[in-house]
């Protein structure tokens, strides 16, 4: 017989790297940097970049190292002396977008204001959450018309670190991991349904039909199952 702490949990895990005291405005600000570059950055560039001294920029670096969320390779050798170390993100990224982990931390407050005083908290955390949706696409980089409306959502909830996997017409999507999970266990009414909500502002802002959409927390082992067709998908609530 299994034990009872043997069975599967039902939902997503955390992001990665989410564990953890969270970082600093300085620190977060270097990770930005680096999730942002195009090729690895030394010490005395992110130093001269950011108007910090070296030092300092050292320090941030090797946290982010230490924590998993950078990495460092020394430079090709050029001339006498040792090489300057490169540092970069995580090819994994390890930690949340910036954008979701600046949000993270004023989650769970957010959450709980709106539980204890909005007549209808799971309305006004979609209405807020559509509107971040849209904010959020239109901050994006414009997208090709071979990409649709659908396949863009799945495209941005990945950037967010929700860990999305989708069938091929991006019809229902297993959302594997989530950056606001404790939050969302103890607000399940209000953060699920500001997920849902950025779900229906990025459709409705790429040109899509936002109404047939369902999300269905912790609906199977490791994930949240999110519909974004429910005609197709046949499945779901949307509240």
């Amino acid at each position: 017989m299994k034990n009872k702490s043997d069975a599967p949990e039902f939902g997503p895990a955390p992001v990665r790297g989410s564990v953890g005291a969270p970082l600093s405005g300085a620190r977060g600000a270097v990770l930005e940097r680096l999730q942002r570059a195009a090729r690895p950055v030394t010490i005395a560039g992110l130093a001269a970049e950011m108007g910090v001294h070296a030092n300092t920029a050292r320090e941030h670096l090797d946290a982010l190292v230490e924590r998993g969320l950078a990495v460092r390779e020394r430079a090709p050798a050029q001339g006498r002396g040792r090489p300057a170390w490169r540092y970069a993100a995580a090819a994994d990224r390890l930690e949340p977008d910036v954008r979701v982990r600046d949000y993270a931390a004023l989650a769970g407050a957010l959450a709980g204001h709106l539980t204890r005083t909005a007549a209808d908290p799971a309305a006004e955390g979609l209405a807020a959450g559509r509107d971040w949706g849209r904010t959020l696409v239109a901050h994006r980089p414009a997208v090709g018309p071979a990409t649709s409306p659908r396949h863009g959502v799945v495209d941005l909830l990945d950037e967010l670190g929700f860990a999305p996997e989708a069938d091929a017409a991006a019809t229902t999507v297993a959302l594997r991991r989530c950056p606001l999970l404790d939050a969302a266990r103890q607000y399940p009414e209000v953060v699920c349904q500001v997920h849902l909500g950025i779900v229906r502002g990025a459709l409705e802002h790429s040109g899509g039909d936002p109404e047939p959409t369902a999300l269905l927390p912790f609906a199977e082992p490791g994930a949240c199952r999110l519909h974004l067709d429910t005609t197709l998908a046949g499945g779901g609530t949307d509240e």
